[in-house]
Protein backbone atom coordinates (compact mmCIF):
# COMPACT_ATOMS: atom_id res chain seq x y z
CA UNK A 1 0.00 0.00 0.00
CA UNK A 2 1.84 3.34 -1.13
CA UNK A 3 0.90 6.84 0.62
CA UNK A 4 0.06 10.01 -1.14
CA UNK A 5 2.83 12.32 -1.10
CA UNK A 6 2.17 15.62 0.14
CA UNK A 7 3.12 18.67 -1.48
CA UNK A 8 5.83 20.82 0.59
CA UNK A 9 4.07 24.09 2.55
CA UNK A 10 3.07 26.89 0.47
CA UNK A 11 4.02 30.56 0.89
CA UNK A 12 0.98 31.11 2.91
CA UNK A 13 1.78 28.56 5.42
CA UNK A 14 5.33 29.63 5.65
CA UNK A 15 4.37 33.29 5.80
CA UNK A 16 1.91 31.92 9.20
CA UNK A 17 5.37 30.18 10.85
CA UNK A 18 6.96 33.42 10.90
CA UNK A 19 4.65 34.91 11.81
CA UNK A 20 4.13 32.55 15.47
CA UNK A 21 8.27 32.74 15.35
CA UNK A 22 7.72 36.83 15.35
CA UNK A 23 5.64 36.76 18.26
CA UNK A 24 6.90 34.23 19.94
CA UNK A 25 10.41 35.83 19.76
CA UNK A 26 11.12 38.74 22.67
CA UNK A 27 13.76 40.60 20.90
CA UNK A 28 12.27 41.27 17.77
CA UNK A 29 8.57 41.36 19.07
CA UNK A 30 10.29 44.79 21.82
CA UNK A 31 12.89 45.84 18.27
CA UNK A 32 9.85 46.61 16.55
CA UNK A 33 8.05 48.46 19.31
CA UNK A 34 10.94 50.55 20.03
CA UNK A 35 10.87 51.58 16.49
CA UNK A 36 7.69 53.66 16.72
CA UNK A 37 8.60 54.34 20.61
CA UNK A 38 12.26 56.28 19.56
CA UNK A 39 10.40 58.21 16.66
CA UNK A 40 7.66 59.81 18.29
CA UNK A 41 9.71 60.54 21.39
CA UNK A 42 11.80 62.52 18.88
CA UNK A 43 8.84 64.47 17.76
CA UNK A 44 7.80 65.09 21.23
CA UNK A 45 11.04 66.26 22.32
CA UNK A 46 11.88 68.86 19.00
CA UNK A 47 8.60 70.27 19.73
CA UNK A 48 8.65 70.79 23.46
CA UNK A 49 12.38 71.75 23.20
CA UNK A 50 11.52 74.34 20.02
CA UNK A 51 15.32 72.90 19.36
CA UNK A 52 14.38 73.06 15.38
CA UNK A 53 17.06 74.16 12.90
CA UNK A 54 15.77 77.69 12.00
CA UNK A 55 16.12 76.49 7.85
CA UNK A 56 14.86 73.12 8.82
CA UNK A 57 11.25 72.15 7.88
CA UNK A 58 8.40 70.80 10.43
CA UNK A 59 8.60 67.52 8.45
CA UNK A 60 12.52 67.15 9.02
CA UNK A 61 12.51 68.33 12.70
CA UNK A 62 9.63 66.12 13.56
CA UNK A 63 11.63 63.47 12.40
CA UNK A 64 14.78 63.97 13.93
CA UNK A 65 15.35 60.48 15.71
CA UNK A 66 13.91 58.52 11.85
CA UNK A 67 17.49 57.96 11.65
CA UNK A 68 17.99 56.18 14.83
CA UNK A 69 14.24 54.07 14.22
CA UNK A 70 15.77 53.37 11.25
CA UNK A 71 19.06 51.06 12.34
CA UNK A 72 16.46 49.66 14.78
CA UNK A 73 14.61 48.70 12.06
CA UNK A 74 17.61 46.95 10.21
CA UNK A 75 18.54 45.69 13.34
CA UNK A 76 14.97 43.77 14.11
CA UNK A 77 15.35 42.23 10.72
CA UNK A 78 18.74 40.77 11.52
CA UNK A 79 17.20 39.98 14.85
CA UNK A 80 14.26 37.63 13.32
CA UNK A 81 16.94 35.98 11.65
CA UNK A 82 19.53 35.60 14.15
CA UNK A 83 17.46 34.43 16.67
CA UNK A 84 16.54 31.14 15.09
CA UNK A 85 19.66 30.21 14.69
CA UNK A 86 20.84 31.41 18.05
CA UNK A 87 17.61 29.32 19.64
CA UNK A 88 18.16 26.44 17.06
CA UNK A 89 14.69 26.84 16.05
CA UNK A 90 16.30 27.01 12.45
CA UNK A 91 16.61 23.65 12.13
CA UNK A 92 13.24 22.69 12.98
CA UNK A 93 11.72 25.87 10.25
CA UNK A 94 13.78 24.03 7.43
CA UNK A 95 12.48 21.14 7.95
CA UNK A 96 9.22 21.99 8.21
CA UNK A 97 9.65 24.23 5.18
CA UNK A 98 12.37 22.38 3.02
CA UNK A 99 12.44 25.17 0.01
CA UNK A 100 14.62 27.81 1.73
CA UNK A 101 14.39 30.49 -0.59
CA UNK A 102 10.95 30.13 0.38
CA UNK A 103 11.69 30.44 4.20
CA UNK A 104 13.64 33.62 3.34
CA UNK A 105 11.30 35.17 1.28
CA UNK A 106 8.26 34.72 3.75
CA UNK A 107 10.92 36.40 6.42
CA UNK A 108 11.23 39.20 4.42
CA UNK A 109 7.65 39.76 3.47
CA UNK A 110 6.85 39.41 6.85
CA UNK A 111 9.55 42.06 8.38
CA UNK A 112 8.73 44.70 5.08
CA UNK A 113 5.37 44.34 5.55
CA UNK A 114 5.12 45.12 9.49
CA UNK A 115 7.84 47.83 9.38
CA UNK A 116 6.23 49.65 6.60
CA UNK A 117 3.36 49.67 8.74
CA UNK A 118 5.01 50.69 12.04
CA UNK A 119 7.06 53.33 9.91
CA UNK A 120 4.02 54.74 8.29
CA UNK A 121 1.77 54.98 11.63
CA UNK A 122 4.75 55.97 13.84
CA UNK A 123 6.33 58.77 11.56
CA UNK A 124 2.49 60.32 10.40
CA UNK A 125 1.69 60.83 14.28
CA UNK A 126 5.43 62.05 14.61
CA UNK A 127 4.74 64.93 12.01
CA UNK A 128 1.54 65.47 13.61
CA UNK A 129 2.75 66.36 17.05
CA UNK A 130 5.52 68.09 15.60
CA UNK A 131 2.88 70.27 13.63
CA UNK A 132 0.50 70.78 16.48
CA UNK A 133 3.55 71.94 18.99
CA UNK A 134 6.04 73.62 16.89
CA UNK A 135 5.18 77.27 16.02
CA UNK A 136 4.23 78.51 12.42
CA UNK A 137 7.55 80.43 11.80
CA UNK A 138 8.95 76.74 10.42
CA UNK A 139 8.14 75.68 6.59
CA UNK A 140 5.93 72.50 6.85
CA UNK A 141 7.70 70.84 4.20
CA UNK A 142 6.21 68.36 2.09
CA UNK A 143 4.80 65.41 4.09
CA UNK A 144 2.97 63.81 1.08
CA UNK A 145 4.22 61.57 -0.73
CA UNK A 146 7.79 61.40 1.33
CA UNK A 147 5.84 59.65 4.35
CA UNK A 148 4.70 57.00 2.04
CA UNK A 149 8.69 56.56 1.00
CA UNK A 150 9.96 56.84 4.38
CA UNK A 151 7.82 53.96 5.14
CA UNK A 152 8.93 52.56 2.45
CA UNK A 153 12.63 52.88 3.31
CA UNK A 154 12.00 50.94 6.82
CA UNK A 155 10.78 47.91 4.44
CA UNK A 156 13.24 47.59 2.89
CA UNK A 157 16.00 48.19 5.33
CA UNK A 158 14.73 45.56 7.34
CA UNK A 159 14.79 43.51 4.68
CA UNK A 160 18.62 44.22 4.32
CA UNK A 161 18.44 43.64 7.75
CA UNK A 162 17.22 39.86 7.41
CA UNK A 163 20.07 39.57 4.44
CA UNK A 164 22.74 40.45 6.61
CA UNK A 165 21.45 38.35 9.34
CA UNK A 166 21.69 35.19 6.71
CA UNK A 167 24.93 35.77 6.15
CA UNK A 168 26.42 36.36 9.56
CA UNK A 169 24.10 34.40 11.79
CA UNK A 170 25.38 35.41 14.72
CA UNK A 171 23.39 38.20 16.93
CA UNK A 172 26.11 40.73 17.72
CA UNK A 173 27.82 40.14 14.76
CA UNK A 174 24.45 40.64 12.49
CA UNK A 175 23.79 43.92 14.68
CA UNK A 176 27.09 45.27 14.40
CA UNK A 177 27.07 44.93 10.78
CA UNK A 178 23.83 46.61 9.67
CA UNK A 179 24.92 49.66 12.25
CA UNK A 180 28.23 49.66 10.17
CA UNK A 181 26.24 49.49 7.29
CA UNK A 182 23.95 52.48 7.92
CA UNK A 183 26.65 55.01 9.47
CA UNK A 184 30.40 54.34 8.85
CA UNK A 185 29.56 55.50 4.95
CA UNK A 186 28.57 58.82 6.52
CA UNK A 187 31.02 58.91 9.61
CA UNK A 188 34.14 58.29 6.98
CA UNK A 189 32.64 59.99 3.92
CA UNK A 190 34.48 63.22 5.24
CA UNK A 191 38.02 61.45 4.60
CA UNK A 192 37.08 60.60 1.07
CA UNK A 193 37.54 64.40 -0.45
CA UNK A 194 35.47 64.15 -3.31
CA UNK A 195 33.97 60.93 -3.45
CA UNK A 196 31.97 61.62 -0.07
CA UNK A 197 29.08 62.31 -1.94
CA UNK A 198 28.80 59.10 -4.09
CA UNK A 199 29.60 56.97 -0.63
CA UNK A 200 27.67 58.39 1.94
CA UNK A 201 24.99 59.48 -0.97
CA UNK A 202 24.12 56.01 -1.54
CA UNK A 203 23.20 54.93 2.32
CA UNK A 204 19.71 54.42 3.71
CA UNK A 205 20.56 57.04 5.84
CA UNK A 206 21.13 59.88 3.34
CA UNK A 207 17.79 58.37 1.21
CA UNK A 208 15.87 58.76 4.88
CA UNK A 209 17.49 62.84 5.24
CA UNK A 210 16.21 63.37 1.60
CA UNK A 211 12.45 62.32 2.21
CA UNK A 212 12.34 63.73 5.25
CA UNK A 213 13.49 67.03 3.71
CA UNK A 214 16.20 68.12 6.71
CA UNK A 215 18.53 70.85 6.07
CA UNK A 216 21.23 68.62 6.62
CA UNK A 217 20.55 66.86 3.13
CA UNK A 218 23.07 68.44 1.54
CA UNK A 219 24.46 67.71 -2.13
CA UNK A 220 28.12 67.66 -0.98
CA UNK A 221 27.22 65.02 1.75
CA UNK A 222 24.39 63.32 0.44
CA UNK A 223 24.82 63.41 -3.54
CA UNK A 224 22.75 65.26 -5.78
CA UNK A 225 20.71 61.92 -6.43
CA UNK A 226 17.04 62.88 -5.25
CA UNK A 227 14.49 61.31 -2.79
CA UNK A 228 13.36 59.06 -4.38
CA UNK A 229 16.24 57.76 -6.81
CA UNK A 230 17.99 57.59 -3.40
CA UNK A 231 15.30 55.27 -2.29
CA UNK A 232 15.64 53.00 -5.52
CA UNK A 233 18.96 52.62 -5.05
CA UNK A 234 19.22 51.13 -2.00
CA UNK A 235 16.16 49.06 -2.98
CA UNK A 236 18.26 47.97 -5.34
CA UNK A 237 21.38 46.13 -4.15
CA UNK A 238 18.98 45.36 -0.98
CA UNK A 239 17.55 42.92 -3.59
CA UNK A 240 21.36 41.80 -4.57
CA UNK A 241 22.24 41.25 -0.92
CA UNK A 242 19.05 38.96 -0.29
CA UNK A 243 19.59 37.03 -3.34
CA UNK A 244 23.22 36.73 -2.23
CA UNK A 245 21.60 35.48 1.22
CA UNK A 246 19.21 32.72 -0.72
CA UNK A 247 22.39 31.24 -2.50
CA UNK A 248 23.78 30.85 0.65
CA UNK A 249 21.29 29.69 2.82
CA UNK A 250 20.83 26.90 0.32
CA UNK A 251 24.42 26.08 0.43
CA UNK A 252 25.43 26.01 4.19
CA UNK A 253 24.18 23.43 6.69
CA UNK A 254 21.37 24.75 9.30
Amino acid sequence: MTTAATSPPGFRDALAFEWTKFTGLRSTVWTTAAIALVTVTGAVFVGLTDSLQPDDTVLGGSLTLSVVALMTAGVAGALAVCGEYSSGTITATLAAVPRRGRVLAAKTALMAAMLYGIGLVSCTVAYLLGSAVLDGTHPQGDPLPALFGIAALFSVVGALGVAVGTFVRHPAGAVTAVIAVLLLPSVFGPLLGDLQRWVAGATPTAALEKLTQTSDARPETVGSLGAWPSLALVAGYTALALAGAAVVLRRRDA
